[in-house]
């Protein structure tokens, strides 16, 4: 099992966690998503490796944009 920690700029509420979980949810391989709101910290758990440039897509998708590290 791997888990990465990406930041997300741009949720503001519930609706924001929710779309942001979905999106990135569906990505295959993911098994598992946690967002923190206040710090805007999404922690992905994966059977093993998920590109990051997958996750990326996926929080844009929902209509947010992982901070690069």
């Amino acid at each position: 099992m791997t888990t990465t920690t990406y930041t997300v700029q741009g949720m503001t509420c519930g609706h924001c966690v929710s779309s942001v979980k979905e999106e990135v949810g569906a990505v295959e391989g993911v098994t598992g998503v946690e967002v923190d709101l206040p710090t805007g910290r999404v922690t992905v758990t994966s059977e093993g490796s998920v590109p990051d440039e997958s996750v990326a897509a996926a929080v844009r998708e929902a209509g947010y944009e992982v901070v690069p590290a």
